[in-house]
């Protein structure tokens, strides 16, 4: 639509018209894009609004009579409009998250929003190969002893495991303690907010074995009230394992003093195991290069939550399978490739054997999120199931 073309003339940005009109950016994506007209607003009425917006905006009288003519198939050449200046990437992880409409259910049929509040029970865990690692790597750590980080990106299923692992050691009544310090607030100096202390985790290993206990007031008390603790309530036939999120929040000096609970042992037996989840900095502050963690990276083994890549298919037909709806009436194989491509971006820098990098965003989080907005457009389109164009228009 030549509309495209007078907009990138004149420096408008699609969003701004999209305000203008009442409607979202994805539909006015289709509109100018591939002809596809809003079934929500009758066309003459997006045309009139589109026509004042554009003479408020100082374009001439000759561009806005041909703005709705066709122009024919983009060309590779074609320059895109003002807002897709910045980098994909950036639009994507910064993604706000996404509702599922009442008029999108209704459009699908689904009972509820499967990507919403979506796991109540171990049942609604989606189990691939990489993540049964992790999860039973994270079962080993806790009931047999390790020290171990787990890192993934916003989204990845860090918390969701957490609450697997204390959902299962309930499920099978396993006499195993789990240590949670709270981390609010939590950030790697105290400008910005309140560093975790080793302290602070000594009291929260008093608080959870000994509730009815008070802290010693002087360290050197404190921790040999801990170290009784542990012991007394491993001798009871307890296992214990300090479980913290956010750890890429914690400061270096308390990640060195991890090494000291982790040394924490009754004869040849450890008192302690040790998970920390984080984001990606937490490797970044468990890297070999970094000399003042050295002893904690000798000892922790580190485990990365890998993107969802080749099972991207698999996942959406276990999220769909739980509300009971087929993934085909839903979204097609153009729709699920089109989510895949737009969710891994091509670096411009070349890595080993002069291969473009390429970042996979394809994350639980980022993937509900994109094929949430994607359902709601194509329920405001009213086309019957989300395909490639569907996505390429959010």
């Amino acid at each position: 639509m030549n509309l495209k073309r007078i907009l990138q003339r004149h420096g408008l940005m699609q969003k701004t018209l999209a305000r203008a009109l009442e409607l979202s950016s994805g539909s006015v994506a289709q509109l100018l894009n591939h002809s596809q007209w809003p079934k929500s607003i009758p066309a003459e009425q997006i045309k009139e609004k589109t026509r004042q917006f554009l003479v408020e905006c100082g374009v001439s009288q000759k561009e806005i009579d041909s703005a709705f003519e066709e122009t024919g198939s983009k060309r590779a050449n074609t320059p895109t409009l003002p807002f897709d200046a910045h980098s994909d990437k950036e639009q994507l992880m910064l993604l706000r998250r996404q509702g599922l409409y009442q008029a999108s259910k209704k459009h699908f049929g689904l009972p509820r929003d499967p990507f919403s509040d979506d796991v109540s029970s171990h049942d609604d865990v989606f189990i691939s190969p990489d993540i049964r690692y992790v999860r039973e790597a994270m079962y080993q750590t806790a009931r047999h002893g390790g020290f171990m980080a787990i890192v993934g990106e916003s989204g990845a299923g860090k918390s969701t495991l957490r609450r697997d692992l204390a959902d299962r050691i309930i499920r099978e009544s396993l006499p195993i303690i789990v240590i949670e310090p709270y981390v609010l607030g939590m950030e790697d100096n105290d400008l910005k907010g309140k560093t975790l202390k080793s302290s602070h985790i000594a009291e929260a290993i008093l608080n959870t074995i000994t509730p009815l206990e008070s802290a010693r007031r002087s360290p050197e008390a404190r921790f040999r009230q801990v170290h009784k603790a542990l012991r007394e309530s491993h001798r009871a036939g307890n296992r214990h394992v300090l479980l913290i999120e956010e750890a890429h929040g914690m400061p270096i000096p308390t990640i060195k003093h991890l090494k000291r609970f982790f040394e924490l042992e009754d004869g040849f037996q450890k008192l302690l195991s040790i998970i920390l989840l984080g984001q990606p900095e937490l490797r970044l502050k468990l890297s070999e290069t970094n000399q003042e963690v050295r002893e904690v990276v000798q000892r922790c083994e580190v485990v990365e939550l890998a993107p969802l890549d080749t099972r991207l298919e698999e996942y959406l037909k276990f999220k769909f399978d739980r509300v009971g709806i087929p993934l085909p009436k839903v979204i097609d194989t153009s729709g699920v490739e089109a989510i895949r491509s737009k969710l891994t971006l091509s670096g411009n820098h070349r890595g080993d054997a002069g291969r473009r990098n390429v970042v996979s965003l394809l994350y639980p989080l980022a993937v509900g999120n994109l094929l949430t907005a994607c359902m709601n457009l194509a329920a405001e389109l009213g086309v019957p199931i989300v395909n490639g164009d569907v996505v390429k228009g959010v």
